[in-house]
């Protein structure tokens, strides 16, 4: 049995940045700090570490994450982490280490990044699509991770919008 999953509770270093594929899939790149704090054993000091996560959001996951959250906000992400190569501009192999978004949590309120609500949140979730067995089947286009609708579809497009009521905070 292998098990690939990530949990990241932090705060958003920078607003997302969404694009389109070629395929019109959208895809949302974030990064999340998280921070350890320790007192060092022999000189009784306070001391920190902050680690930055790179996040991938496709789909309509990406979507929400580009029109509701900014940067400072903390957010609790779930997802399966993914290294990818790829050459560089000199030559040299480089890798890049991402999680792959399936479960976003919004935990501040609304209105500001610092959080004036903090008994508000709201939860996204994004699950791969099953097979008609019930085993977790891969998408049919893109790497990201298929939607799980609890509702049918919108029949138009301009009813596909997001708004603040869509969202359950």
């Amino acid at each position: 049995m292998d098990l690939n999953r990530a949990t990241i509770l932090g705060r958003l270093t920078r607003d997302p940045e969404s694009r389109t594929t070629g395929s019109g899939v959208t895809v949302t790149n974030f990064s999340v700090a998280t921070s350890t704090v320790w007192t060092d054993a022999a000189t009784k000091e306070k001391k920190e570490l902050t680690e930055f996560h790179n996040i991938v959001a496709w789909r309509r996951l990406g979507e929400i994450v580009a029109q509701y959250l900014k940067k400072g906000r903390q957010i609790y992400v779930e997802g399966r982490i993914q290294t990818r190569s790829y050459e560089a501009q000199d030559g040299t192999k480089k890798y890049r280490t991402e999680i792959i978004a399936d479960n976003i949590i919004m935990l501040d309120g609304r209105g500001s990044p610092s959080g004036s609500s903090p008994a508000a949140s709201s939860e996204v979730r994004y699950e791969p699509a099953s097979s008609a067995d019930g085993s977790a089947s891969a998408p049919a286009s893109g790497p990201g991770p298929e939607p799980v609708r609890s509702a049918p579809a919108p029949s138009s497009p301009a009813a596909e919008e997001i708004s603040v009521e869509d969202i359950p905070f």
